[in-house]
Order: structure tokens, then C-alpha cells, then sequence
């Protein structure tokens, strides 16, 4: 259970990262929209990309509103991105291969007949 929890939570610090990357102007509440958690947990996850010195935290100047700011990723965050995108994929490229497997191992269960149709009309090879 912690072992996925673990996961969930280094997926979220990824797609974080990720996002400030692109877009350091981004409010919380456009992260958390886009990341899919609350706007408190998106606050709890800034917080701790920052004291982990993987994000600092500026104003941005071009906002009218001067209270905005700007998370931008530290040569440190750049590097722990790259770590974590390698790990990323790795579990993600881990998964693909397993629901593969699995949809083999279903597919060789049913006759041909019966074998459902992908998305684009023709049957699963």
C-alpha cells in the first residue's frame, strides 16, 4: 500500500515538475485543475518541491496582479525531472507490457468469434 502511495505521489511531483517546466506562471488552482488534485494538496506538493530546493519561487513581473508568482525549476529540480522522467517511463513502459500480457492471456481464452473489435473496426491481433 505504501509502495503505491509512494508511486502516486512521485507521479504527482513529476507532472508537477513537469507543468512548471512549460509554464512557471501557472496559479495553483490551474495546476491542481490540471494535475487532478485539490488546490491544498497542489499547495502541499509546491511547498515541498521548494523546501526540497527543486523549485524557488519568484514574482512574476509580467502579471498585473503583483501578488502572482513564478515556480521555476532549480538546476537541482531540472535534474531530479530528468531522474523521475526516466522512472516514469520505466513503470509506465513496466505496466504496457504486463496489460499486454494480460491481454493475450484473455484473448487466448475466447474463440475467434467472440474476440471483441478494437476502436478502429478491426479485430485485436
Amino acid at each position: 500500500m505504501t509502495n503505491k502511495r509512494s508511486k502516486l505521489q512521485e507521479d504527482t511531483r513529476f507532472r508537477v515538475l513537469r507543468l512548471l517546466d512549460d509554464n512557471p506562471e501557472m496559479s495553483q488552482r490551474e495546476m491542481a485543475k490540471a494535475v487532478g488534485v485539490s488546490v491544498g494538496a497542489m499547495h502541499y506538493v509546491l511547498n515541498a518541491l521548494i523546501e526540497k530546493g527543486l523549485v524557488k519561487l519568484g514574482n512574476f513581473t509580467a502579471a498585473e496582479d503583483k501578488r502572482r508568482y513564478a515556480y521555476k525549476l532549480t538546476l537541482q529540480g531540472i535534474a531530479e525531472k530528468a531522474a523521475m522522467t526516466r522512472r516514469f517511463l520505466l513503470r509506465k513502459i513496466e505496466e504496457h507490457e504486463a496489460l499486454k500480457a494480460e491481454i493475450d492471456s484473455l484473448t487466448a481464452e475466447l474463440p475467434e468469434a467472440q474476440l471483441p473489435q478494437s476502436s478502429d473496426g478491426l479485430k485485436s491481433e
